[in-house]
């Protein structure tokens, strides 16, 4: 299965509204960044145990370990939680520059250091989470 189909497949599986939520928001960063990689992470580790929540990945970095490996992963990052959805920023050394950049803009969201995570699109301004997605791939 293609990635793409993936994705499609995740996205459907989801109950309403969160379904449309994660298809419009999938939309917004494919308008945000058209060329960007993208990927499909099941939630399972190497040896299939379940370890986080699916999630969508766009556009690629390298996360550099202190033993010298290096592994190519997702910028922007999305998944639906029990109680909505998570937007991922991957990449950023300043653990509080979310909260203290978007958190007073953005609604009624809870921000940490690389996740945003909402009830429901109505709840955050739009507008702001999608400055934060543009400076997710700019950085």
């Amino acid at each position: 299965m293609s990635v793409e189909a993936e994705i499609e497949a995740y996205i459907a599986a989801q109950p309403e509204p969160k379904r449309d939520e994660l298809r419009d928001l999938h939309r917004r960063v494919l308008a945000i960044a058209p060329g960007a990689s993208l990927w499909f992470l099941d939630g399972r580790d190497e040896t299939g145990k379940i370890v986080s929540n699916p999630n969508i990945g766009y556009g690629t970095r390298t996360i550099h370990y202190a033993n010298g490996k290096t592994r190519d992963f997702y910028r922007i990052g999305l998944s639906a939680n029990t109680t909505g959805i998570s937007v991922y920023v991957m990449g950023i050394e300043d653990r509080k520059y979310l909260s203290r950049t978007y958190a007073d803009r953005l609604g009624k969201a809870s921000v940490t250091g690389y996740c945003v995570k909402f009830k429901t699109l109505g709840d955050v301004d739009i507008r702001v989470l999608e400055e934060m997605i543009r400076y997710g791939f700019e950085v």
